[in-house]
């Protein structure tokens, strides 16, 4: 109020002017008390010899309200998620926690696992997940066909897939009921060491057996082969001369816990963007020019 009240003093509210459109302003800072907000009193132009000077009023407030006005985007809702696990599940461990601390702006509705007694379908019991079992065990009754899995997890509502050590593959039913909206983490730069076959430690000890200076983890969209749908994000280490596969995996799975969780933030937040030729890319948080 204050500020305002000195900005009246030297800008009466007058019409606006109509400036010569071909004239270059120059702003005019306010130099008076810094603890006002007040930022700029006027701007000037030189017409011949002459300097005219006009009012503008502004107010810390006021650049604050047209920024906010300009950058405000429509309320992104929380994303309903469903994480498929064959094993121990580290990866969904590290996406369910982002998501109870609040950094990640979804929720994990339902485990779905090929093997019910696995430390990721005890740890989603024991946080009050539920746990589907897919697919069908042999000589058991347990177990989804591809066609109920899909109306399963359409029951939850759910918006994406995360694959976080599921060695299964998924089904044509199941990709086309959610295209571009299944994602998948492998422990290698794909497209090498990748395909049936590579994954957990074999994948570590063929990249060691090659020579390759560089590994780390790839999380990819899915399609209907092991490993082959478009590469969204991956994050290089270096291969060390005296590395054996245990060190290896243990360096690439802590990048891949770090990983995994930026990208599902991403893809809640709804910064995935696709380009012209099929390439997903995502959108920096900071800059909503840039990408990552």
């Amino acid at each position: 109020m204050e500020a305002q009240k000195i900005l009246s003093r030297f800008c009466p509210k007058t019409p606006s002017l109509l400036l010569p459109s071909h004239k270059k302003l120059h702003t005019l800072p306010y130099v008076g008390p810094k603890n006002l907000g007040i930022l700029r009193l006027g701007c000037s132009y030189t017409e011949g010899k002459k300097k005219r000077v006009f009012c503008v009023r502004s107010t810390v407030e006021e650049e604050e309200a047209k920024v906010v006005k300009v950058g405000a985007t429509a309320p992104v809702r929380r994303k309903k998620l469903a994480v498929f696990v064959s094993g121990g599940g580290s990866n969904f461990k590290s996406i369910h926690e982002a998501s109870l601390k609040g950094s990640l702006h979804g929720d994990v509705l339902v485990l779905v696992t090929n093997k019910p007694d696995c430390g990721g379908a005890e740890y989603a019991r024991n946080n009050g997940i539920p746990v589907v079992v897919f697919p069908k065990v042999k000589d058991g009754s347990d177990g989804l066909s591809p066609s109920e899995l899909v109306d399963t997890l359409r029951s939850f509502q759910v918006d994406f897939i995360l694959l976080a050590g599921f060695l299964k593959l998924i089904p044509v039913e199941l990709i086309r009921a959610y295209e571009k909206s299944i994602l998948n983490i492998h422990p290698s730069l794909l497209p090498a060491f990748g395909g049936k076959g590579y994954y957990g430690m074999k994948v570590h000890k063929a990249v060691i057996a090659s020579g390759a200076r560089y590994s780390g983890p790839t999380i990819h969209f899915v399609d209907e082969h092991y490993d082959t749908g478009r590469i969204l994000a991956q994050c290089a280490i270096p291969v060390l001369a005296n590395d054996t596969a245990d060190e290896l995996a243990f360096r690439v799975l802590k990048e891949e816990h770090r990983l995994y969780v930026e990208v599902v933030e991403a893809l809640c937040e709804e910064r995935i963007v696709w380009r012209e030729d099929g390439v997903p890319l995502i959108r920096s948080k900071d800059n909503p020019n840039g990408f990552c």
